[in-house]
C-alpha cells in the first residue's frame, strides 16, 4: 500500500537531491511575484499513475502550489489529454516540476505495460503479477503502478512469505533425505498464517515439493508444453505460477496453458517512462 508518509519521505529525499540548496536558476531568472499555470498533458496514450507522488512534489516544495488530478490512478488515456493541472508561485512550480514529472513518467510507464499484459491474457484464469525486481528504493510506487495497471503484487520483500529456490533447497537438501522432509521440517517451524512457495525447474521435482503440502509451485523456464504437464500434475492442490521467458509475445500462450499465476520481472525493471510533459505558463504580477 503506498501511504502518504511513503511519498512524503521519497519524495522530499528526490527533491532535497535535485535542489539541495534552492533552484539558482528560478531564483535568479523569473521574478518572485511571478505565477504560473501549467498542464500536465500526455504526448502518447497509456495508464497514468502517481498522480498522488506528482502532487507532492509540487506540495512539498510549496504549500502554496495547486495541483488539480484531471484523471486518476489506473485510468486509461489518449494522446494530448490534460492530467494534471498545476498553478501557484512560478519559481516553486519550475522547481518541482522535473522531481514530479520523473515519478509520474516512471509510475504511468510501468502501469502502461502492466495494463498490456493484462489485456493479452484477460481470456484466461491467470493473473500478472510483479516481483522483487524493483529500483531500490522505490517498490512502493513501482508495485502501486502494477496495481494500478491491472496487476497484482508478489511478496512485498523477504520478510512477508518464504519462497525456496534452488540455492535454498540445495542447502536444505544436505541436512535431510529428500526434499519432501527438508521442506517438511522447515515449515514445521513456521507460523501457520505463513505462505509458502517453491520454485521448482524439471517436473520431477512437483511431486515431492507438493507431498509438503506448500501453498504456490513456481514452475521456473518449463516448455510450454511442460507447463501443461504440471498443471495437470498439480490438479489444484497448490497454486501454479509461471515464470522465465515471459514477454509479450509468449504471455498469451503462457496463460493458456492453465497456470494461475504469471510472474514478470519486466514489468518493473524493464518498463519504459511514458511520456508526460509539463506545459508552463508564466505571468508576472503588477506591482
Amino acid at each position: 500500500m503506498l501511504t502518504r508518509a511513503t511519498i512524503d519521505r521519497v519524495v522530499a529525499a528526490a527533491l532535497d537531491e535535485d535542489a539541495p540548496w534552492g533552484d539558482l536558476t528560478s531564483e535568479y531568472l523569473i521574478p518572485e511575484n511571478a505565477v504560473a499555470r501549467a498542464d500536465l498533458v500526455a504526448r502518447e496514450g497509456g495508464v497514468f499513475s502517481g498522480g498522488e507522488v506528482f502532487a507532492a512534489a509540487f506540495r512539498l516544495t510549496d504549500p502554496r502550489v495547486d495541483v488539480q488530478l484531471v484523471v486518476e490512478d489506473g485510468e486509461w488515456f489518449e494522446p494530448g489529454a490534460v492530467l494534471a493541472v498545476v498553478s501557484g508561485p512560478a519559481r516553486s512550480v519550475l522547481t518541482a516540476e522535473r522531481i514530479g514529472l520523473n515519478f509520474t513518467q516512471r509510475m504511468s510507464g510501468i502501469a502502461t505495460l502492466t495494463g498490456r499484459y493484462v489485456a493479452e491474457i484477460a481470456h484466461t484464469k491467470a493473473r500478472i503479477a510483479d516481483t522483487r525486481k524493483t529500483t531500490p528504493g522505490l517498490r512502493a510506487f513501482e508495485r502501486h503502478a502494477v496495481v494500478n495497471g491491472g496487476g497484482h503484487n508478489h511478496r512485498y520483500s523477504l520478510s512477508d512469505a518464504v519462497m525456496a529456490k534452488d540455492n535454498h533447497l540445495a542447502v536444505l537438501a544436505q541436512k535431510h533425505a529428500n526434499v519432501t522432509e527438508a521442506l517438511t521440517a522447515a515449515i514445521s517451524r513456521l507460523p501457520h498464517t505463513t505462505h509458502v512457495e517453491v520454485e521448482v525447474d524439471r517436473l520431477e521435482q512437483i511431486e515431492p515439493v507438493l507431498a509438503a503440502r506448500i501453498g504456490t509451485i513456481m514452475l521456473d523456464n518449463f516448455s510450454l508444453d511442460d507447463l501443461r504437464r504440471g498443471v495437470a500434475a498439480v490438479a489444484g492442490r497448490a497454486t501454479v505460477e509461471a515464470s522465465g521467458g515471459v514477454n509479450l509475445e509468449t504471455v498469451r500462450a503462457i496463460a493458456e496453458t492453465g497456470v494461475d499465476v504469471i510472474s514478470v520481472g519486466a514489468l518493473t525493471h524493464s518498463a519504459r517512462a511514458l511520456d508526460l510533459g509539463l506545459d508552463v505558463r508564466i505571468e508576472v504580477a503588477e506591482a
